[in-house]
C-alpha cells in the first residue's frame, strides 16, 4: 500500500494528514475552514483516496495560512506515498463539466513542482471562504508534491461550481498519473524523475 503520514506544525497551523493512494476510498477532513472540508471531501471521493486531515489554524486571521498549508501537507504527502515514482502512470488529465462550468486539469507527475493557473472566478467569496486561496492551494501542492499541474477554465459563472469543478478534476487526474502500470521502471527516458 502506498500510504503517507505528515505532521506539521508552524505558529500558524497544526497539522496531521494521512493519505492512501490504493484506497480504500474514505475521509475523515477536519481543517477548521467548512469550505476546504467540502473540496477534499470531493477530491478523496473522486481520486479514490483515503484521506485524513485535522487542522488546527489561526483562522481567526483568516483562512490563508490554514489553506496553503493543507496544500503544503497534501503535496508532501503525495511526493511520500509516490517514493521514487516507479511504475506509475505519471500522466493525468480530466476535463469536468460541474453544472455550468466546465473545468480542466492535466497533471505530470515529472517531479517538477509548478502550477499553470487560467482561472478567472468571479466573485472574491464563497460564504465566507476567499476564493484567492484555492489558487494559493494548488500552488503549495504542486510545489510540494512535484508535480506540473495545469488548471484551466473553458466555462463557469459560478464560483462555487467552479472551484468545486477544480478540485474533482484534479482528484481525477491524479488518480490517473499514480496509477500503476504493472511495470517496475521509472516513468522516464531520463531513467529518473526531476
Amino acid at each position: 500500500m502506498r500510504t503517507a503520514e505528515i505532521n506539521r506544525e508552524t505558529s500558524e497551523t497544526k497539522i496531521s494528514l494521512t493519505l492512501g493512494l490504493d484506497g480504500p476510498v474514505d475521509y475523515d477532513i477536519h481543517t477548521g475552514v467548512g469550505f476546504l472540508d467540502h473540496m477534499l471531501t470531493g477530491f478523496a471521493r473522486h481520486g479514490g483516496f483515503s484521506l485524513r486531515v485535522a487542522c488546527a489554524g489561526d483562522t481567526w486571521v483568516d483562512d490563508h495560512h490554514t489553506t496553503e498549508d493543507v496544500g503544503i501537507c497534501l503535496g508532501d504527502a503525495f511526493a511520500q506515498a509516490l517514493g521514487d515514482m516507479r511504475g506509475i502512470n505519471r500522466f493525468g488529465h480530466s476535463i469536468l463539466p460541474m453544472d455550468e462550468a466546465l473545468m480542466l486539469a492535466a497533471v505530470d507527475l515529472s517531479g517538477r513542482g509548478m502550477l499553470c493557473w487560467d482561472v478567472t472566478l468571479p466573485t472574491e467569496k464563497v460564504g465566507s471562504f476567499d476564493t484567492e486561496l484555492v489558487k494559493e492551494f494548488w500552488t503549495a501542492f504542486a510545489r510540494r508534491a512535484g508535480c506540473t499541474l495545469h488548471l484551466r477554465q473553458l466555462a463557469g459563472e459560478n464560483s462555487h461550481h467552479m472551484i468545486e469543478g477544480l478540485f474533482k478534476a484534479a482528484a481525477r487526474s491524479l488518480r490517473q498519473a499514480v496509477a500503476l502500470t504493472g511495470t517496475n521502471e521509472i516513468p522516464s527516458t531520463k531513467g529518473m524523475l526531476v
